[in-house]
């Protein structure tokens, strides 16, 4: 089941943890079998349903009380084909602070019209429990009826026995200290997109179950959403990325470094810098800058994220 080639030249940061989650410490699957954690209250698809949605959809004739409570500090890039995406993301448990909350960092490979959108997703969540997860997330309809969180409903088929999607992140970033990074990479090989965290293969998404994905997708987007429940009419003090501004830089904000895309030819690609486009919905709250420093090894990343609350900067 494993696919027949994997696009070459995948940038990856030297900090990716090898065992990056604890259960399989003492625990393992049989051959032929995978890991699927119990669903948790935080995690019922009905509401996950509303707590997913993208950023363009905030233009359009949606439900605006619930999708502008949704706040973005992303790049993208458009204006062509592509098979894939990769980055390396650093790992933190920002504050999570009202139950239905949630502070995601991920990559969406996304097609389609916007009351139809295609996406695929992947990345890490921190909900009102204060973990870290390795998340995944789909839909073929605008996340109208299809799609769900991880293996919540039929469509990803997972292959890897030593992964659990939805499972604590044990290792993570501090502040000024230790970066622990993930390496997310989806990428389509012959009629399946496949996910790949660090050196993993984990598994697919079939070509089948998406209409705009099925050929190739449109738009790639890398970065950061909130939740903003808005509690006592106030902003959110639930935190985006390491809780810090990117102003702060290296070892203090978040970060996804060696951003690329996968080529018509098969191969990834850098992101050309002057292609991203940066978008923060409430730069007050949470903002984004993109940089460009092959030389460190970092290749196209950005520094993202904020502290959300602040009653001279953002108060609502």
């Amino acid at each position: 089941m494993k696919p027949s080639s994997i696009p070459s030249d995948i940038k990856a940061s030297s900090s990716q943890a090898a065992l990056f989650q604890g259960w399989n410490k003492s625990e393992q699957c049989p051959e032929a079998t995978i890991p699927i954690r119990r669903s948790q209250e935080y995690q019922h698809p009905h509401a996950i349903h509303h707590l997913k949605q993208r950023r363009t959809q905030l233009n359009h004739s949606f439900d605006i009380d619930i999708q502008s409570d949704h706040e973005y500090a992303t790049v993208y890039i458009n204006g062509g084909n592509f098979y894939g995406a990769h980055a390396s993301i650093n790992v933190w448990k920002p504050t999570v602070s009202n139950d239905g909350e949630m502070s995601i960092s991920q990559i969406w490979v996304v097609a389609g019209p916007e009351d139809q959108i295609n996406t695929m997703e992947a990345g890490w969540r921190v909900d009102f429990d204060q973990k870290a997860k390795l998340f995944i997330y789909w839909t073929s309809d605008g996340y109208q009826k299809t799609g769900c969180q991880n293996l919540e409903c039929p469509g990803f088929v997972q292959t890897n026995k030593n992964i659990v999607l939805g499972s604590p992140i044990v290792d993570v970033s501090s502040y000024s200290s230790k970066q622990v990074d993930i390496g997310i990479t989806i990428y389509k090989n012959n009629e399946n997109w496949w996910l790949k965290v660090n050196d993993q293969l984990v598994g697919y998404w079939p070509q089948s179950i998406f209409t705009y994905l099925a050929s190739s997708a449109t738009e790639l987007d890398w970065g950061g959403e909130i939740y903003n429940s808005k509690p006592g009419g106030l902003h959110t003090k639930t935190q985006m990325g390491s809780g810090h501004f990117p102003n702060e830089g290296y070892g203090k904000a978040s970060y996804f470094q060696n951003i690329q895309y996968v080529d018509s030819k098969g191969n990834f690609v850098d992101a050309e810098v002057e292609r991203l486009v940066p978008d923060a919905t409430k730069p007050s709250c949470y903002n984004i800058d993109v940089q460009n420093d092959k030389s460190g090894g970092s290749g196209t990343h950005f520094y993202f994220g904020g502290p959300g609350y602040s009653k001279d900067k953002c108060p609502k």
